[in-house]
């Protein structure tokens, strides 16, 4: 069975059996979609990855500390920056 090391709301990384939604970069708290351009853009050139997290969802996320991305989810973005 494939197990999957997400980020629990508490910060702290956990195996589950079912694959993580969003992923995130620990060094700069910000989360997004798997397919985010700005990510994508930032793994090919070789960054990123040691610093990669996945969440089960929005809500472990932001939990976790995490704010959404600019790029990938402009609207949460929006909401998050007027808070």
């Amino acid at each position: 069975m494939t197990t999957y090391l997400l980020q629990g709301p508490d910060g702290r990384p956990y195996r589950s059996t079912t694959r993580g939604v969003l992923g995130g970069h620990r060094r700069g708290r910000i989360y997004g979609r798997l397919d985010c351009p700005a990510a994508l853009r930032a793994i090919a050139r070789g960054g990123y990855v040691a610093d990669r997290v996945f969440f089960a969802d929005e809500a472990t996320a932001i939990a976790a500390g995490y704010r959404p991305c600019g790029v990938c989810l402009r609207q949460e973005y929006r909401a998050w920056k007027e808070r």
